[in-house]
């Protein structure tokens, strides 16, 4: 089986009052990821209004993603980030292993199959 990326988007909206601790939160986790082996992207999207933000994250392969959940962006910031905004999409796209999908159950992370392509 040949490996594939896998790819996530994770929608967020800031708590009122909280987009300086939300803005600096996304940088944070930006900077930490930066340095993760495996990590093809990392890149966040604001609404027009800057009243939704949109992470979309690539990885090498299922053993790049699960790295990237037992480090520091995850176990520290993640927690940090849902005191200052609320969840309201997550999708995964291609197979992040099992670790991984068990980790994202909790947040209704939808997980797509990969099935057929034509880039990495």
């Amino acid at each position: 089986m040949v490996e594939q990326v896998v790819r996530l988007t994770v929608d967020l909206t800031p708590n009122e009052g909280q987009m300086e601790a939300f803005k600096a939160l996304t940088a944070t986790m930006t900077e930490v990821s930066k340095s993760e082996q495996g990590t093809l992207g990392y890149e966040w999207f604001a609404s027009a209004d800057g009243k939704q933000y949109r992470l979309v994250e690539t990885y090498v392969n299922a053993a790049a993603i699960e790295a990237h959940f037992m480090g520091a962006a995850v176990q520290v910031h993640v927690p940090n980030m849902m005191g200052c905004a609320s969840v309201t999409g997550f999708e995964i796209y291609g197979d992040p292993g099992p670790k991984v999908t068990e980790m994202v159950s909790g947040f209704g992370a939808a997980i797509f199959k990969y099935t057929m392509g034509i880039g990495r």
